[in-house]
């Protein structure tokens, strides 16, 4: 009878751990496969504003993309989406050899959404895509989580374990289109895990996570370093770091000497005086600013950072629209011309606000508010 029972505890056990190890099994098998959904994406984008006459100084090319999960499903597609939009300003005259074009902040940090799984794209709140992403993911994920640094450690897992992939892509992508259309390339930015540039190739590193930029000449080579945003505010803080340690600098391009400035680094006059002491004569500013009819709501500041009390206006006082385009203005040594580009778009329930301007000469240089993509265009 003992014997029996032994025999049975030790059948079951067995099958037990059958069903645990095919269980295993076909949850690895799931997670490898990463079938792609048909998507018809709307290709349009508008000419919001065209200021100056044609010469051969170049020009400022502003591209505030409409943008949504499955746009990045695959490299393909989101270069399908942004080619289109650039081949439509090449047909408008607005494209040469000193062309400078400007894409918007986090353009390459929803990179990290390439490849996964179509309930990823599918669902509507971004938590829901992060677990997706996870359980998808599960060793990668895990790894990066005991390597995962900040106040979000989550936030710098989804980052940091896809870090490598996004920085080939981010580079792979832009750098192509910057060669595919002869024209020097701002690409946005990205959030990667101290980004650096060795013989030409982007690498990240094992440090914080930092929202960069690069910039790619018409031959599709990186110019400089990445550009480090100086005071990253609102949530973002909790896992990405401050740039202090990397001050601005200026890159030599066909149109003139170009610093980048991102995101809310374009309010503080000092930012602005760093490119200004390198003979800066123009300015970068990719931006991105989340939420449904933001731009015309309350200016939410930037109260995380001890420079914002220095500020012209109090969080609440103006619009969106008026702080970013009065700051930006405020901070702009007279002698430098700026462009400011917006994402558009959804990304699960984030919604990408703003309007594109420029400034030059004291001025604030407006386009229409329309709604979809559009094209800025500022000739030098």
């Amino acid at each position: 009878m003992l014997v029996l029972c032994w025999f049975m505890r030790k059948l079951l056990f067995g099958a037990l751990a059958l069903v645990v190890i095919a269980a295993l099994c076909g949850y690895g098998f799931w997670t490898e496969q990463r079938p792609t959904g048909h998507y018809l994406s709307d290709l349009r984008i508008e000419l919001a504003m065209s200021e100056g006459v044609p010469g051969d100084h170049g020009n400022l090319l502003g591209v505030e993309p409409q943008l949504f999960p499955s746009d990045y499903q695959n490299l393909q597609r989101l270069h399908r989406k942004l080619a289109a939009y650039l081949e439509q300003a090449r047909a408008k005259g607005l494209i040469n050899a000193r062309t400078i074009v400007i894409l918007p902040e986090h353009i390459g940090t929803w990179l990290w959404a390439r490849g996964e799984k179509n309930e990823l794209y599918q669902v509507t709140q971004r938590r829901d895509a992060w677990q997706w992403l996870e359980v998808s993911n599960p060793l990668r994920y895990g790894l990066a989580m005991l390597g995962a640094q900040g106040d979000d450690r989550r936030a710098d897992a989804h980052l940091r374990m896809k870090a490598q992939q996004m920085a080939t892509d981010y580079q792979q992508l832009f750098g192509g289109l910057a060669k595919e259309f002869g024209v020097t390339l701002v690409a946005g930015s990205i959030v990667l895990p101290s980004p650096r540039v060795e013989h030409g190739k982007l690498t990240v590193g094992s440090g914080p996570l930092y929202n960069s930029s690069l910039v790619f000449a018409g031959d599709g080579s990186v110019l400089g370093q990445p550009q480090l945003q100086q005071h990253p505010d609102g949530d973002v803080r909790r896992f990405i770091d401050s740039g202090t340690d990397q001050p601005p600098h200026v890159v030599q391009t066909p149109a003139g000497r170009l610093g980048v400035l991102i995101g809310s680094d374009s309010w503080y006059p000092s930012n602005q005086q760093q490119l200004a002491n390198q003979s800066a004569q123009l300015i970068a500013n990719p931006a991105f600013l989340g939420g449904k009819d933001s731009w015309n709501g309350p200016w939410r500041g930037n109260r995380h950072q001890p420079l914002a009390t220095r500020l012209a206006f109090k969080p609440g006082e103006v619009s969106e629209a008026l702080a970013w385009q009065q700051l930006t203005l405020n901070a702009n040594p007279s002698d430098m011309i700026s462009m400011s580009v917006f994402q558009r778009g959804r990304f699960w329930d984030v919604v990408a606000d703003g309007h594109g301007f420029a400034n030059r000469a004291g001025l604030t240089l407006n386009g229409n508010s329309s709604s979809g993509a559009r094209l800025l265009n500022l000739w030098l």
